[in-house]
């Protein structure tokens, strides 16, 4: 099928139910070009450093759909929709205003297609998800008070697996500092993740998966692992099984200190994560003064020093968060302290004497030759 005659059959089968107030009744996509015909139609294919996977069984997309809930009237933002297949799901569970962020212009045209189909409904934006401006891809009056119900506003995305960790602890820190798509509410993602990260952002106290990931998440938000999709369902097949995650921003966080502090404090606690909780603590102070601190943060904290990091629950983390505050707030100097930039100058300390040291070629010529040149016999 060429481009061409797909704008044809789309002029031909477009007919949107309408009820009387003008609003939408019911919606179904007119008869489309299946999402591997596009492909082909449009020369498609995923690209290996992007870690594109496409998903082309639209019961999977409108499964992964239906997690976010009711969708009808709703305001969504879907991430690097590529083909286009959960965005026709979106479209079909009645979304009112559907934009959709896509880095990788060859899906444009594709995407432009199903734009026809669905007039003034899906909205697309050439650009980076992690650079874009969720706050200002919506209009104000959809914002509802943070104390109150979420906002008619979701946030999906079958996300590309190099971009799904930077991506969510972004949208963390802005859960926390209310900005971005926050900015409107407690917005609710749905979204996929490698299985193994989908594990990680649920895991709950003392399991094997749990890590600084999983604190993260579950401070700021309700956190729900829906389903497993197999790897198999792809395109490509990527070696490993997807996890479908849902995400509610909560109304109070469990950790009430700025979000880069708690990230410090659980970074360092899992840097070492098989070894005591307060080895990871110790990193959180210079090392003339390490050993002083930690007693005295550990012991504001009351939580027992010898706890693996993933036995530790977020009232336990929030405790110690709380404790390191305090510290900062009588020394404000160990906010700004990274164990690793000590280690690093260190390192440096050490090269530059090094290279300052005296070597054969500093000592004086005569001790210097006598002890390279062989004797001649």
């Amino acid at each position: 099928m060429g481009r061409a005659a797909a704008r044809v059959l789309l002029s031909q089968t477009f007919s949107p139910v309408m009820a009387a107030s003008g609003k939408l009744a019911s919606f179904r996509l007119p008869p489309l070009p299946t999402v591997g015909e596009l492909i082909k139609l449009y020369n498609l294919r995923a690209e290996k450093q992007l870690s594109q996977n496409f998903l082309l069984d639209l019961r999977l997309t409108d499964k992964i759909v239906r997690q976010a809930g009711s969708l009808r009237d709703a305001h969504v933002c879907e991430v690097g929709p590529g083909p286009g297949g959960l965005t026709r799901s979106i479209l079909n569970a009645g979304a009112a205003d559907l934009l959709v962020v896509e880095k990788d212009t060859r899906f444009i045209p594709g995407l432009k297609l199903l734009s026809e189909a669905a007039p003034g409904r899906l909205r697309i934006v050439h650009g980076d998800i992690l650079t874009y401006r969720l706050d200002r891809g919506f209009p104000t009056n959809i914002s509802k008070p943070w104390e109150g119900d979420p906002p008619n506003l979701h946030i999906i995305g079958n996300l590309p697996f190099s971009v799904s960790t930077p991506l969510i602890i972004k949208w963390l820190e802005n859960v926390a500092n209310r900005t971005g798509p926050f900015t409107f509410g407690r917005t609710r993602l749905t979204l996929t993740f490698q299985k193994e990260v989908a594990e990680r952002l649920t895991a709950s106290t003392g399991s094997k998966q749990r890590s600084r990931l999983s604190i993260m998440a579950q401070y700021l938000c309700t956190v729900h692992n829906c389903f497993t999709i197999p790897g198999r369902a792809f395109v490509p097949k990527p070696e490993v099984d997807v996890g479908v995650v849902h995400f509610t921003p909560l109304v109070q966080p469990q950790i009430q200190q700025p979000f880069q502090l708690v990230e410090k404090v659980v970074r360092n606690v899992f840097q070492f994560r098989r070894k005591h909780c307060h080895k990871g603590v110790e990193k959180l102070f210079p090392e003339a003064r390490r050993v002083e601190l930690t007693q005295e943060m550990m012991q504001q904290a009351d939580v027992d020093p010898i706890l693996r990091p993933t036995e530790l629950t977020i009232p336990q983390f929030r405790a110690l968060a709380d404790a390191y505050a305090r510290l900062c707030a009588h020394e404000p100097a160990l906010l700004t302290y990274e164990f690793r930039e000590e280690l690093r100058l260190k390192h440096v300390a050490r090269k530059s004497n090094t290279a300052s040291s005296p070597t054969l070629t500093d000592a004086p010529s005569g001790v210097a030759e006598s002890s390279a040149t062989p004797l001649k016999k």
